[in-house]
């Protein structure tokens, strides 16, 4: 695994990161009011920050690997954004008081996180009330039917997914399905809550290299693609095209408002 800063530099030009489709919908999603404190939870090189920002009054850019916020600092006063300011903190255990910010928003971070209940938790306490949480992250398949049969089928797809995510980025924890996520905001008590997905079209090649995976496992990689659960292949839909592989991921965007 490569160090923080070499991590920082990848985030600051990755495409999903920096220029993805859910960049753009999430100021659509959250109308961000131009008097709301915003807090960006997992910032990496501050790409959901950035973007923010401008319509809110004050944006506190945050993440637990303090190597990443020179990037996301300096990002920022390239593009001339002056409303920034970054902060180390703890995903589940915010260094912010209770009720202190109107937005928080996460960006293709939480699989990360060991504890994602606790996240959610934490961003309830310290949003005001009517402030709003924002989550963007991948998910898994999930079933609607009440038959085990199924149910169990889509838990080994997940399982399949998930380790398949892990194997390419070791510091990948659990992606949860869209149905997972509104039920966690419902339990913690958000309201209103929207959901919707979008789909992103990966190249296999840039996607191991991006986080330097040997050569051995980019094997493994490439054969759980070759011959996946059906219920993988259906989700993932794996092109071959000569030397290259091409597979999709889904996205969920998540938004609900502290009651």
């Amino acid at each position: 695994m490569f160090g923080g800063k070499e991590k920082a530099n990848a985030y600051a030009v990755s495409t999903v990161h920096a220029k993805g489709a859910s960049l753009s919908r999430l100021v659509e999603l959250i109308q961000p009011n131009p008097a709301w404190t915003a807090l960006d939870i997992a910032t990496a090189a501050g790409h959901t920050a950035h973007v923010i920002a401008p319509h809110v009054g004050r944006m506190v850019a945050t993440d637990i690997t303090y190597d990443m916020l020179p990037k996301a600092a300096s990002l920022a006063i390239e593009k001339d954004i002056e409303n920034v300011v970054t902060a180390g903190t703890d995903a589940e255990y915010m260094s912010f008081a209770a009720e202190t910010f109107d937005l928080v928003t996460c960006r293709i971070a939480p699989h990360h996180f060991p504890d994602i209940p606790r996240f959610v938790q934490e961003a309830w306490r310290v949003l005001r009330p009517g402030g709003v949480l924002a989550v963007v992250d991948n998910v898994v398949p999930s079933t609607g039917s009440k038959k085990k049969k199924d149910r169990v089928a889509y838990a080994n797809a997940a399982d399949f997914i998930n380790g398949f995510e892990k194997l390419r980025d070791p510091s990948h924890g659990k992606c949860l399905s869209l149905h997972g996520w509104v039920e966690l905001f419902n339990e913690t008590g958000f309201g209103d809550v929207h959901k919707e997905t979008g789909r992103k079209r990966m190249e296999f090649g840039p996607w191991a290299e991006r986080m330097h995976v040997a050569a051995d496992d980019k094997v493994r990689l490439r054969a759980m693609l070759t011959q996946p659960p059906k219920i993988v292949e259906e989700f993932l839909t794996p092109e071959f095209d000569g030397d290259k592989i091409f597979f999709t991921l889904t996205e969920g965007i998540i938004v609900g408002t502290k009651k």
